[in-house]
């Protein structure tokens, strides 16, 4: 295990049963990222990209295997505990923004400061701040339908800053977005991964993923390829 590393993956190996049948999904995942380091995560339908992400994000736990956030084993942790360790380590972003309805752009970023006990003053302010840096500081009063689809995906990276979370995990963040608004959305990705932070996406996008410095592929539950943006970018101008 590398010392700088925030993810540490060790033959994890994840299997879903139907009935007496076993589906293997993760057949052996050895995977390190280090901090500040910005990860695509990309494969083909049926690859085991989405249940690897739900797997760095402690939203499922592995078959078999060893997983390491941020020092923390958190590969046999029981659900309270994981819920802990998403709240403090892990910010999220999805495709469908999953923000509250009912509460304003301020309130749905200060969420994730409830459940970490801090006082609504402190949350108010910490929550302005972050909607600041994405650009929507005059907007914090706005409920998601009165707010675009940019927007939103702006709170919702907001929310997932909030709690100086040591990994972002980002899964199809464009994927409902056009092609304008889904690069002023990358441009926020980068922004946050200069500021220090470690970004993992995960996109079957390749003009996405180009945005990363790093891309893993997965193929049939394995990891088919693990290369540097800018290896693949000297062998394609070859």
């Amino acid at each position: 295990m590398h010392p700088s590393s925030v993810i540490h993956l060790e033959h994890i190996r994840k299997s879903y049963f139907i009935g007496k049948n076993e589906l293997p999904v993760l057949k052996g995942i050895n995977l390190d990222i280090l901090k500040n380091e910005y990860v695509a995560l990309m494969g083909p339908s049926g690859s085991g990209k989405s249940t690897l992400m739900n797997m760095l994000g402690c939203l499922d736990s592995p078959t078999s295997g060893k997983y390491v956030l941020s020092g923390h084993d958190v590969s046999q942790m029981e659900d309270d505990a994981l819920a802990r360790v998403r709240n403090k380590e892990i910010g999220f972003v999805f495709q469908q923004f999953n923000l509250m309805p009912r509460l304003s752009a301020l309130e749905n970023v200060a969420v994730p400061l409830i459940y970490a006990g801090i006082n609504k003053k402190d949350r108010e302010d910490k929550a302005r701040f972050m909607l600041e840096k994405v650009g929507l500081g005059q907007r914090y009063k706005h409920r998601p339908n009165e707010l675009s689809g940019g927007q939103c995906q702006r709170v919702a990276i907001a929310r997932a800053l909030v709690n100086d979370p040591s990994l972002i995990l980002a899964d199809e963040p464009t994927g409902n977005l056009d092609t304008k608004t889904s690069i002023e959305i990358m441009d926020i990705f980068g922004s946050i991964h200069a500021s220090g932070n470690t970004v993992v996406l995960v996109t079957h996008e390749e003009d996405i993923a180009a945005h990363a410095r790093r891309v893993v592929r997965l193929r049939d539950g394995l990891i088919e390829s693990d290369r540097l943006n800018a290896e693949i970018l000297a062998e394609a101008v070859k």
